[in-house]
């Protein structure tokens, strides 16, 4: 097992929300869960990056920001543009440097990635993008085909993809189900793999096709990932809600 190196970067010895927000958080979640953190090295010590780890679990993005901060970068998350909007909701997530994402045409979302790869290259920062944009509607939790968001902050700004997988926090909160107190500890491994390297040249606006590939990378490097932590072979494509019969967003019915 990789061991965690603690880092004394930039943001996490300069005061921010997060130190407020770390001082609740860490503490409960030590309480709930033993966080095994593998290939911490991955992890950019300084500069922008794309974090982009699986999703089955409404629970999952806490580990993911633990981690994240266990080593030495702040956990920053791209969030519905509509939230910001939301009295005190909308002040909290500028304040914790979360970045707003609003649900365009393509045309539209081409431009919104450059504005946003351009934030975090300015100020160094890293954001975590879920690619599958819901829990997975997989059966047996397995990530599903992913959207083109992380890609295209990527490519827009010339930014390492580095992706992530967890397993364990099903067993803390099940997909759509109820959260689980006891027994407290319970074991939660997060793996870090090294940079997707895309075929795409930074700064020029890829094709629809050259996107959906480059995701299709990423998601089988996630999927890659979670089948080392699980000790499976995962599927050879990723599930696709539309053929199933399924919405792709919102809560997943029986």
């Amino acid at each position: 097992m990789t061991q965690i190196r603690r880092r004394a970067s930039a943001e996490k010895t300069k005061p921010t929300p997060f130190w407020l927000a770390a001082a609740v958080v860490l503490p409960a979640v030590g309480l709930l869960t033993k966080i095994e953190v593998e290939g911490g090295e991955h992890l950019p010590a300084d500069g922008p990056y794309v974090l982009a780890p699986n999703h089955y679990s409404e629970f999952d993005p806490i580990v993911v920001a633990v981690a994240t901060w266990r080593l030495g970068r702040a956990p920053r998350f791209m969030a519905k543009e509509s939230l910001f909007r939301v009295p005190v909701v909308g002040w909290v997530l500028r304040g914790l440097g979360m970045i707003p994402v609003s649900r365009t045409t393509s045309a539209s979302a081409a431009g919104q990635a450059i504005a946003q790869a351009a934030e975090l290259a300015a100020d160094g920062r890293g954001v975590i993008v879920y690619p599958e944009g819901s829990l997975t509607r997989e059966p047996d939790l397995w990530p599903m085909r992913g959207k083109s968001g992380a890609v295209r902050v990527a490519v827009a700004g010339d930014i390492p993809v580095i992706p992530v997988a967890t397993w364990g926090v099903q067993a803390i909160m099940p997909r759509y189900g109820r959260f689980s107190v006891w027994p407290l500890r319970k074991r939660v491994r997060v793996r870090f793999g090294p940079r997707v390297e895309l075929a795409l040249a930074s700064g020029q606006t890829p094709t629809p096709a050259q996107l959906v590939a480059a995701t299709d990378t990423v998601m089988a490097r996630i999927a890659g990932l979670l089948g080392e932590l699980r000790g499976e072979q995962p599927p050879a494509q990723r599930w696709n809600p539309g053929q199933h019969g399924q919405k792709e967003t919102g809560r997943l019915e029986p």
